[in-house]
C-alpha cells in the first residue's frame, strides 16, 4: 500500500494538517516531514515499538543513535544539564537552523543529539506533537539523504504511515553535527557550519550586563564597554533586562549622557533576560544585589560567573560604599550623571581585565 502524501503550505502550515500528523506520531506511528537540511521521519523516541519500527524501516543498526528536536532553543534544558557556554553562544548563534549538536543526557553515563529546525513545517509538527520527537534522514541507511518528499518516497513509500509535502529543502544537506562531550567542540559531520565557524563562535568571550528594564543603567554599561573594546572582534557585549516584557528605546536621559560620551545609543531596543542568555555569558555583571538573586533564581547555574557590577571599581584603602547601583529613572538628570560615572568606573576596570 502507498503511503498517504498530504501538501502543507511551507510558509503558513494548515494547522489541522499538523494536528493530524501529530496524532500519528503520538500513537506510534512514523511521518516524512520537512526540514530546512532534508526530509526526517518523526517518530516518538520513548516509545520502544515505534523506535524498532523506525530502525527497521531505516535499516538502522542497534548501536547507531538518533538524534531529536525540539521547537525552542530553551527546551534543551528538558534533555541535557550541560553547563559550558559554548554549546549555548553556537546554539544561540545557529538555532533555528542547520546544527545538531551532541551533549550529556540528562541520564547519566549518556549523551544525546539535539536540533532546532527552521522550518515552519518541522517546528509545528515537534510542537503539536506534545512528546519528544525522534527524527533521522527519510531514507536507508546509506542512501543519500532526500531534499524533496518524492525522494523520500523512493525509500520509505508503503513504510511510514503518511509523508507531507512541503516542498523543497531549502539546504538539501544535512545538518552539521558538533560534539561537545570530548572536549574542544568538533565537527563530526560537516554540513554548513564548518568547523571555522564553529571555533569563531565559541571561542569569542560573552559579557551580560543585567539591569530591571534595559532601558538606563546596563545600557550606560554595555555601550561604554562596546566603546572601548570596538578593536576587539573575540568579545561580544550584551544587556538585558529582568523586567522587559516589549522592546523599547533607552530613556532620553541615558541617550544623553551616553551622547556625551560620544556614543550613539539612540537605536537601542530593550531585551527580555532569557535562560540562554544567561547561560552563554561568560561574565555576568548586575546592577543590585536583588538582580544577582533574580538571575540565580532562574539560572542557578551560572552563579560563578555573576558579579555587581560595583565589586569592580577601585577606591582609596579602607573606603566602604553600597555596591548596589542605584536605578536613576524618574530622576533628575543629575541622578542619570552620577549613575554613568559609577558605571564607567567600574567599566574601566573590566576592560584592563578582559
Amino acid at each position: 500500500m502507498k503511503t498517504q502524501v498530504i501538501k502543507v503550505n511551507p510558509e503558513f502550515p494548515e494547522l489541522d494538517k499538523i494536528a493530524h500528523c501529530a496524532k500519528i506520531i503520538r500513537q506510534g506511528g512514523l511521518v516524512v516531514f520537512p526540514t530546512e537540511t532534508v526530509y526526517g521521519v518523526a517518530v516518538d523516541f520513548n516509545n520502544p515499538k515505534a523506535m524498532h519500527r523506525l530502525r527497521e524501516v531505516k535499516k538502522r543498526s542497534n548501536g547507531k543513535p538518533f538524534s531529536i528536536l525540539i521547537s525552542q532553543k530553551g527546551l534543551i534544558a528538558n534533555y541535557s544539564l550541560v553547563v559550558d557556554p559554548m554549546v549555548y553562544k553556537l546554539i544561540d548563534e545557529y538555532w533555528p537552523g542547520p546544527l545538531t549538536v551532541i551533549v550529556p543526557a540528562r541520564e547519566e553515563d549518556k549523551t544525546i543529539g539535539i536540533r532546532m529546525p527552521h522550518n515552519n513545517i518541522a517546528l509545528q509538527l515537534v510542537q503539536e506533537s506534545q512528546c519528544t520527537v525522534a527524527a533521522p534522514s527519510a531514507n536507508f541507511e546509506g542512501n543519500p539523504p532526500p531534499s524533496t518528499c518524492e525522494e523520500a518516497l523512493r525509500d520509505l513509500d508503503g513504510l511510514v504511515d503518511i509523508a507531507i509535502d512541503g516542498g523543497s529543502a531549502r539546504i538539501g544537506q544535512s545538518s552539521s553535527i558538533v560534539d561537545f562531550t570530548q572536549g574542544r567542540p568538533s565537527v563530526t559531520r560537516e554540513g554548513v557550519i564548518k568547523q571555522s565557524d564553529v571555533d569563531r563562535v565559541t571561542q569569542k568571550k560573552a559579557i551580560l550586563f543585567v539591569c530591571t528594564g534595559n532601558s538606563c543603567r546596563s545600557v550606560m554599561a554595555e555601550y561604554l564597554l562596546r566603546k572601548i573594546l570596538k578593536d576587539r572582534s573575540n568579545v561580544d557585549v550584551y544587556s538585558a533586562g529582568t523586567g522587559v516584557f516589549l522592546p523599547c528605546s533607552a530613556s532620553a536621559e541615558t541617550i544623553a549622557v551616553l551622547k556625551r560620551e560620544e556614543i550613539d545609543a539612540s537605536l537601542h531596543l530593550s531585551q527580555p533576560l532569557n535562560s540562554i542568555l544567561l547561560k552563554k555569558s561568560d561574565l555576568i555583571l548586575v546592577m543590585t544585589r536583588a538582580h544577582r538573586q533574580q538571575v540565580l533564581e532562574r539560572v542557578p547555574m551560572v552563579e560563578k560567573r555573576v558579579y555587581l557590577l560595583r565589586e569592580f571599581t577601585q577606591l582609596p584603602q579602607g573606603y566602604t560604599f553600597d555596591l548596589d547601583i542605584p536605578d536613576p529613572i524618574g530622576k533628575p538628570p543629575e541622578a542619570y550623571e552620577e549613575c554613568l560615572l559609577m558605571v564607567k568606573e567600574a567599566i574601566m576596570q573590566i576592560a584592563k581585565l578582559i
